[in-house]
């Protein structure tokens, strides 16, 4: 972590005089290199991929720590993320029209806070140019979710048809779907993590599943939920997707506010836009654990969220976590945050079998 920190971090910020955008897009470009050259990526899958394996949903996962959404949107880079260490990636949002997202600049750091500020606005190919390059593209060393969401131009009410083309253009590719339906960027699009807009919309999204397996076993769905609901809110999602069939749920996306933030920063802070990072580690996690308990473990719950330190990862495991993803925590931390996140696990999951094969014994009953 220290030879990122110190070395490749401070050129990669210099990028674009300092503009994140431009480092994200520089960074990706250079990754998409990778994602091409097989012998390149085999020797860094040797390398830099602890293998922890874990199954959640039918799904066999090289380790539990895996890429956020939002990192590539468009699948450019889909063959590099296994080659630092990522147990699977998942690639978006991409929505059903390719649209370019909000004005810039629409990204920016906040280092003190170790945190990330975007406005990106789902800027993206759309699901039929993602469909097509990842018919291209070669064998992934890891199972890819795709997260889909609303396009901008599509009116609230028609949100369902527009997600459903997502979900059928990009079937034949996805391990699994995330249902982003809490991204602050996206006028309205929080409308549909209301009780009836919601069960609408997983209803149909399972319907339609059904359908494109035609007996096979569906693509499981995760629905991502914002950090900024209440309990209670919170607890009627789950009431709805526990009824819906869905698989499990992705706790949580940015969050919309600007507690944790240092003073030091708060100009950059009044940026409007969903803030990741530092700031929202502690809030993910109680999210995690709060979903865990609320539903007895029924969900399995991918942790997202401030996770910026091997510990962190640890954390979100202990809340309920069954998987886990990384953004800003491989922007601040690089790489090794990964490997160490794996290595983390291992140790958890020891002493979490340990345990349950030797649970404490009951003192005796007195008489």
């Amino acid at each position: 972590m220290m030879l990122y920190q110190t070395l490749a971090r401070p050129v990669l910020f210099r990028i674009g005089r300092g503009d994140a955008e431009a480092a994200h897009d520089t960074t990706l470009r250079w990754l998409s290199r990778v994602s091409t050259q097989r012998q390149i990526r085999n020797a860094l899958i040797k390398v830099n991929r602890v293998n922890a394996p874990v199954e959640v949903c039918g799904i066999r996962f090289p380790n539990p720590i895996g890429l956020a959404a939002g990192m590539d949107k468009k699948g450019l880079a889909i063959g590099a993320w296994p080659a630092l260490g990522f147990g699977f990636a998942e690639l978006g949002t991409v929505t059903g029209q390719a649209q370019p997202g909000n004005p810039q600049p629409r990204m920016y750091r906040l280092r003190k806070s170790g945190a990330i500020i975007n406005r990106m606005g789902f800027n993206n190919d759309g699901a039929q140019a993602l469909a097509a390059r990842l018919t291209a593209a070669p064998p992934v060393d890891c199972p890819l979710g795709i997260s889909i969401g609303k396009s901008k131009a599509v009116p609230i009410e028609q949100a369902v048809p527009d997600y459903l083309h997502s979900l059928r253009t990009l079937y034949p590719f996805a391990d699994y779907f995330a249902v982003n339906v809490s991204s602050p960027n996206t006028p309205g699009l929080r409308q549909l993590q209301d009780s009836s807009a919601l069960r609408e919309l997983l209803g149909a999204i399972r319907a339609e599943g059904d359908r494109i397996a035609a007996g096979r076993p569906r693509r499981p769905v995760f629905v991502k939920i914002a950090p900024d609901l209440t309990e209670s809110a919170i607890a009627q999602l789950l009431e709805v997707c526990l009824e819906t069939g869905v698989a499990g749920v992705i706790a949580t996306n940015t969050t919309l506010g600007r507690d944790r933030v240092d003073p030091s920063e708060d100009a950059i802070a009044a940026e409007p836009g969903g803030l990741s990072g530092r700031p929202l580690t502690e809030v993910s996690r109680e999210i995690v654990r709060f979903v865990h308990t609320e539903t007895g473990g029924r969900l399995p719950i991918i942790g997202s969220g401030g996770i910026m330190t091997p510990d962190d990862a640890a954390s979100m495991f202990d809340a309920g976590a069954s998987l886990v993803q990384i953004y800003s925590g491989l922007i601040y931390g690089g790489p090794s945050v990964v490997r160490g996140s794996v290595r983390r696990y291992k140790k958890f999951a020891k002493q979490r079998a340990k345990a349950a094969a030797h649970p404490p014994s009951r003192p005796s009953p007195t008489t």
